[in-house]
């Protein structure tokens, strides 16, 4: 049995999520207390609740506690976990991109091809964005022997939502494989992607770009940003993304969503500026990916080594998680990160 304090550490719904997930791989069941306590909303949200059905769906699990504000859950996982084609709608402007990534670690050992259709929010503050999964995580994971695929169908922003990605997740071969990043090298070349939906009069897609190329001008680069105007979204919108390719196979990723009160040379500006301090850092891994990456490394075989820009909230609950569930060794020094994996094989 896998005993949790949701309130530990960070307190989010990332504990939730990732306890969950590997409650289901390792076939043992969850008692979860205090869930999102020290979130504002404390409880199960609808995206988080969710999450906890998908997985119950992938592995035919029983649940108990499965309601929006519930704090406490039992999950007990069946002995297979499932393949085949899955729909989840979360019903609000909730991260899709959150409930791909919970699914995820399940869906590579799953017993057979895995595709979705998730509905919900793409691009939002405190979520990670559809393009730096798509961009960054992905190719990535990619490295440790992970193929998934993501695809966006239609973007979905704060307070409607109904942004749709699908999805597919082929099953690993074996066991993952461990990642080592240990060297940033130089940086090759900068893309990113400027998104507005039913904006087009106001030029937000050309003005975000513009601001964050005038940034990086400042500093000595340039990125080459594609102009993508969308008129399918349930609402008007934008998104911001950028990433940076190094002569070692690093990709560092940055990026803001639009808001009310945000300007467009607002937006431009802050992606460059996150960028650039990621790189400046020396870092193999942006401050995303650096958390996101560790459920991955925990479960592969052998020793996963990375550089990080900073040791965020989520970076410590992530290495207290994998430590606790699974018995992953880690380590953080002078922002590297050190993880001797499991080499996990479902039983």
């Amino acid at each position: 049995m896998i005993k949790i304090d949701g309130g530990e550490k960070s307190g989010s719904g990332t504990i939730l999520r990732y306890a969950v997930s590997l409650s289901s791989l390792l076939g043992k069941r969850l008692e979860m207390v205090n869930i999102r306590s020290k979130r504002k909303n404390p409880g199960l949200r609808p995206q988080h609740l969710k999450a906890v059905l998908a997985c119950q769906e992938l592995t035919s699990a029983k649940v108990e506690g499965a309601e929006v504000g519930s704090k406490v859950i039992t999950f007990t996982p069946g002995n297979e976990i499932k393949g085949g084609n899955f729909r989840w709608d979360i019903g609000t402007a909730g991260s899709s991109t959150m409930l791909y990534m919970t699914i995820l670690p399940l869906s590579c050992f799953g017993n057979a091809l895995t595709t979705f259709e998730i509905q919900g929010g793409l691009f939002q503050d405190h979520a990670p964005s559809a393009f730096h999964m798509q961009y960054v995580l992905l190719p990535t994971l990619k490295k440790m022997g992970i193929e998934s695929t993501l695809q966006v169908v239609r973007p979905g922003y704060v307070p409607k939502g109904g942004g749709i990605i699908k999805g597919e997740v082929k099953q690993v071969k074996d066991k993952i494989k461990a990642l080592n990043l240990t060297n940033q090298g130089e940086i090759v070349g900068i893309k990113g992607i400027s998104l507005a939906s039913h904006l087009k009069s106001q030029k937000v897609s050309e003005r975000m770009a513009e601001a964050c190329n005038k940034f990086l001008k400042h500093r000595g680069y340039k990125a080459t940003i594609e102009i993508v105007y969308d008129n399918t979204s349930e609402q008007a919108g934008a998104s911001l993304f950028l990433y940076a390719k190094t002569s070692t196979g690093c990709i560092i990723g940055a990026d803001m969503a639009g808001r009310p009160g945000r300007s467009s040379e607002q937006i431009g500006r802050f992606v460059a500026k996150t960028l650039l301090e990621d790189i400046e850092k020396g870092s193999t891994v942006d401050r995303y990916l650096a958390d996101q990456l560790i459920i991955y490394a925990a479960l592969a075989s052998g020793v996963t080594e990375y550089r990080i820009p900073m040791v965020t909230d989520h970076v410590e609950t992530n290495l207290w998680l994998v430590e606790k569930i699974i018995g992953a060794k880690t380590q953080i020094e002078n922002h590297s990160i050190r993880i001797e994996g499991v080499g996990y094989l479902p039983k």
